[in-house]
């Protein structure tokens, strides 16, 4: 048995160690996030390799290509973050503009229909509209994230509605088990980047200056 098949049974359904440990460092991820700290970015790249072993144990291609966007976007969200850092003392949040907000909500609705496309004429998964859904609004969400958007965790909220019924209906229990706390932690989240913002508002360039 290769090690990305190793695991335990629970009421009789197999965890497998890489679920167990991927959806911590995903769990430990989002906690980081609402702290501001560049270390969100490390943990997610761990996470998202064993998610990926775990992803291909499962058969569920799209979120196995999931994890491997993560580990891109993971790269740069750390430079986004650490430049941030460098240049302000603290990390910017601030909500997107409606230019950026309209460019998410395209991106994502362009990215579903074209890796749903894709998964569909490969056969590629079992669920290719919601696994493609997921795949496009992780990807709006963790590339929003990297530029200290306030909106990311309200796409991680739409995303959590889909991705809890496709990770229990795809045997990974732990990633369905912990999608609850997940949800609680991006709430949490965002009320925290929202006070934050509300609270430098005044003293924050125009998004437009900082976009960029």
């Amino acid at each position: 048995m290769s090690w990305y098949e190793a695991g335990f049974h629970v009421a009789g359904q197999k965890v497998l160690w890489t679920d167990l440990a991927g959806n911590i460092c995903a769990l430990a991820t989002v906690w980081l996030a609402t702290l501001r700290t560049v270390w969100t970015w490390p943990v997610q790249l761990s996470g998202s390799v064993l998610l990926f072993a775990a992803s291909l144990n499962a058969h569920v291609t799209g979120n196995a290509l999931k994890q491997v966007m993560f580990a891109v976007l993971a790269v740069y969200g750390w430079y986004r973050w650490t430049r941030g850092a460098r240049r302000g003392g603290d990390l910017l949040v601030r909500p997107g503009t409606a230019r950026e907000r309209a460019a998410l909500l395209a991106a994502m609705a362009v990215g579903t229909v074209a890796v749903a496309l894709l998964l569909e004429h490969f056969h590629a998964s079992w669920a290719p509209w919601p696994d493609a859904y997921i795949f496009a609004g992780s990807a709006a969400a963790t590339f929003a994230q990297g530029r200290a958007l306030i909106d990311f965790w309200w796409i991680w909220l739409a995303v959590d509605l889909v991705g809890v019924p496709l990770a229990l209906m795809s045997g990974l229990w732990v990633t369905g088990a912990v999608y609850g706390v997940f949800l609680v932690l991006v709430l949490n989240g965002y009320r925290d980047w929202r006070r934050i913002w509300q609270a430098r508002s005044v003293h924050t360039p125009r998004p437009e200056a900082v976009a960029n």
